[in-house]
């Protein structure tokens, strides 16, 4: 049996390690702050690797990781990974995007509430041996209006929460659809100027990225209302410091709430200084709970990653939510069943493949189920070394173009239809079309122009004879000699007397040279097994 090992770098929660420990052919190594060098070394002996921010996973490291499947961050960001040089090479690289949400979320709503009713500064003076209710005036976050910079998970749980405290909730984010500015009760802003000229309370939500980086500055604190409360527990370096120091300075910025720093660790700053300055040592998903989730996720994601399974939170695959995933699930499973016919019948250089989404899926984000039909098309011919990560950059190395559309409408009696056509370098084109069935299983429902009904199975005898009396039989006779049992047998014809095509379900394979006496038969025109 073959042993899949992953190595831990970085602390995760001993919930995460014995979910991996637990399965039957893995080995867990734990080597909490391992030497650059020794990483070096071993780590081609593993095929998963869980790190935090501290690792730089890089082509270097890369170059010694032959064996490498997946890279789990426990944690948001992968500034510390190369992801382009991992898709390259067919790396998974996941996080744990949802797992400290709730945590960040709360200690967002705590800076709000820290910085406007001066909780931190008032509990200081009174254990200083002070009493003095005066200087501690605040302002109530009742009918106020919070502006969000970004309104993806942590923001829209923010827009959620604050909206039963009673504020006007405004967002800027060119990104996300109205229809979720809706679903959250936020007023969507165009302009970020917009928004920051409207709000008495801001707080960000975005990524570190060259878009975001001081996407706060002088000029955008300009703009903004006289006595503005502001609060990061995002990224750092999102937010200009040395603005934030001069609103303060002069009475602009009314405080500032800060979980994320320019530079971590630092245990000093200018921006300190201030008493309506309230800071903390990014402790956004320091809770027990998210510490469980952030760990068993990790640990998910590298299981699902090593086995070849969907990983929902890999950053170079398009971004699937876990609701999603249950109704594109079956179709991605369909799709890369489909992919693995075209070579096994066919030997031809494919020049096109071209993929038409019909129906219910065709309303739906398709590029996974595209990227799984690919994965299944390369694997005849490059076995392990395509998969879900790499598949589309191997399509692109091989010279076959890609097309893809989708139409809500349905096609012909069928609510949902995937039609595919492949083109070889000759011209000459294959073609393929697959459903799910009332119970939601995979079917193909056409091969080369001709009709079947068959659910993809692990092997299947696909053959092309002559539409005359007595080839069932005689197939059902070979069959039988060859003592392999047949599950189910579909055969399709488009003109009488002409060509047929038959496609049986079979347990087992059947050896070529069986095949070929198969195939010796006038009446046999071709015979070969696709193993799904």
């Amino acid at each position: 049996m073959e042993i899949n090992k992953v190595l831990v770098i970085d602390k995760i929660d001993d919930m995460g390690i014995e979910l991996l420990r637990n399965q039957q052919d893995f080995q867990v190594d734990v080597k909490i702050d391992i030497k650059r060098e020794e990483l070096l070394n071993i780590i081609n002996d593993y095929q998963g690797l869980i790190i935090r921010s501290d690792a730089k996973v890089d082509s270097e490291l890369m170059d010694r990781a032959l064996n490498l499947k997946i890279v789990g961050r426990a944690g948001n960001g992968v500034d510390n990974i190369d992801i382009p040089e991992a898709t390259k090479r067919g790396i998974i690289v996941a996080n744990t995007p949802d797992s400290n949400s709730i945590s960040a979320c709360e200690l967002t709503i705590g800076l709000l509430l820290s910085t406007s009713r001066n909780i931190a500064r008032s509990d200081k003076f009174l254990k200083d041996g002070n009493w003095d209710r005066d200087s501690f005036m605040g302002n109530e976050l009742f009918n106020k209006t919070l502006g969000i910079i970004g309104l993806g998970r942590i923001g829209a749980l923010v827009a959620t929460r604050m909206n039963a405290f009673g504020m006007k909730v405004i967002a800027y984010d060119p990104y996300i659809s109205d229809e979720r500015f809706e679903r959250y009760n936020v007023t969507k802003k165009n302009t970020l100027e917009e928004l920051l000229k409207e709000s008495d309370y801001i707080t960000i939500h975005t990524p570190r990225t060259e878009e975001t980086i001081g996407i706060i500055g002088e000029k955008e604190v300009a703009l903004m209302k006289d006595g503005v409360r502001i609060v990061n527990a995002a990224r750092g370096k999102l937010m200009e410091e040395k603005a934030l120091y001069n609103g303060l300075a002069t009475g602009k910025i009314a405080s500032v709430g800060l979980d994320v720093h320019d530079k971590e660790p630092r245990y000093s700053a200018e921006l300190y200084s201030f008493p309506n300055v309230v800071v903390t040592p990014h402790i956004g998903a320091t809770t027990i709970e998210a510490q469980q989730n952030v760990g068993l996720t990790v640990a998910q994601q590298v299981l699902y990653g090593i086995k070849g399974e969907i990983v929902p939170n890999a950053v170079n695959l398009p971004l699937i939510h876990r609701d999603e995933l249950k109704v594109l699930k079956p179709y991605i499973d369909l799709m890369e069943s489909l992919g693995k016919i075209y070579y096994q019948l066919n030997k031809e250089v494919i020049k096109f493949v071209d993929i038409n989404y019909w129906g219910e899926i065709g309303c739906q984000d398709t590029e996974m189920a595209t990227i799984a039909f690919i994965k299944g098309l390369l694997q005849p011919i490059m076995d392990d070394k395509v998969n879900y990560i790499n598949a589309l950059v191997k399509a692109k190395e091989s010279g076959i173009g890609i097309t893809c559309e989708n139409f809500c409408e349905h096609y012909n009696n069928y609510s949902n239809l995937i039609k595919i056509k492949i083109t070889n370098d000759a011209g000459a084109e294959f073609t393929l079309s697959g459903t799910l069935s009332n119970k939601g299983d995979g079917k193909l429902v056409e091969i080369l122009g001709y009709e079947v009904d068959v659910n993809p199975t692990d092997y299947m005898l696909i053959l092309q004879n002559r539409d005359v009396p007595g080839v069932i039989g005689q197939v059902g006779t070979f069959i039988g000699e060859e003592n392999v049992n047949v599950a189910t047998m579909q055969v399709g014809r488009k003109l009488k007397g002409d060509r047929a095509l038959m496609i049986l379900n079979i347990d087992d394979k059947i050896s070529k040279s069986a095949l070929n006496k198969l195939t010796s038969s006038d009446n046999i025109l071709w015979a070969k097994v696709v193993q799904i």
